[in-house]
């Protein structure tokens, strides 16, 4: 009988686009309610992640330090190491005020690697002041490619908030033809040790690949981006769903040693239609047989 095989692995937790302080009078807004929900749910996992990435829009306005301040300490009660990416809502310098000792590069861009559960993790900062969309400079491109050239053995997974991709969806897309796209494109693709990439910015899960990478983008813990692909006319609005209440979520990376695996899944409580019970039991069994690990 042929048994699963036994891989030491990580598991690794993301949540993304939190906008604390999007109602600045209500400490207790949504968006504090929702990220509670999730930090709560990671907390109390059976198998639990080993660290949390939080990859962006960590603030509605970056310029509120006392809603960084409040992000932080709602954070805090993850029970683990943190490892932190800003979006387009946030400020590096007011970051850089609450969160003084996480890594920068020679230019300020806060950006940097960290080795865990047999990964490099390299953090990318894709924020460009005043836009929506995303930027790698070229300060930030050379960076990355001083990065990727050495250490060419460790599997590697770059963190950025920006997916730089077409999601389908017009107004939360970065497009083939952008600069940075094809910057960024350029440096990934010939590194083979990338094994994945991880993003959010778009309030919605998507798989995807991107110059031959996979690229996983994570839910939002804030409310989530409305599904809709068709094009959107920004001088005719049509009465489209733009943001709709969905439970507020995560993303789970794990990596088994030879590739990464991203789930995602929703905070609060759920309707469990079924439960692993003795009548469960017949039917585990038969799908465990079949496989041959039964």
């Amino acid at each position: 009988m042929a048994k699963r095989p036994s891989i030491d692995g990580v598991l690794v937790a993301q949540v993304t686009d939190l906008h604390i302080g999007f109602d600045s009078d209500n400490p207790h807004e949504m968006n504090v309610r929702r990220l509670n929900m999730v930090i709560d749910q990671l907390n109390e996992m059976k198998q639990k992640p080993s660290l949390l990435l939080v990859t962006g829009d960590l603030v509605e306005n970056a310029e509120d330090l006392d809603a960084y301040r409040h992000m932080k300490a709602l954070v805090a009660r993850w029970e683990g190491p943190v490892v932190w990416a800003l979006g387009n809502h946030d400020g590096r310098a007011e970051f850089r005020q609450i969160f003084p000792d996480v890594p920068t590069d020679e230019h300020g861009f806060v950006q940097y690697e960290l080795d865990h559960g047999g990964l490099r993790w390299i953090v990318l900062d894709t924020l460009d002041p005043g836009r929506h969309g995303g930027m790698i400079c070229e300060d930030r491109a050379a960076w990355l490619k001083k990065r990727l050239r050495e250490r060419k053995d460790v599997p590697t997974v770059i963190i950025l908030h920006h997916p730089p991709v077409d999601t389908g969806i017009d107004w939360m897309s970065a497009l083939s033809c952008e600069l940075w796209v094809q910057r960024l494109e350029a440096i990934v693709k010939p590194a083979k040790q990338v094994v994945g990439m991880v993003a959010g910015h778009v309030h919605r899960p998507i798989a995807t690949s991107f110059a031959g990478k996979q690229l996983a983008v994570c839910p939002s813990t804030a409310p989530w981006v409305a599904l809709d692909l068709e094009d959107i006319d920004p001088k005719r609005p049509d009465g489209r769903p733009l943001i709709v209440a969905d439970p507020p979520a995560f993303a789970l990376h794990y990596w088994n040693g030879e590739r990464l695996l991203s789930h995602f899944d929703v905070a609060g409580p759920r309707n469990v239609i079924a439960s692993y019970d003795s009548n469960a039991i017949p039917m585990i069994r038969n799908f465990l047989t079949e496989r041959g690990t039964g």
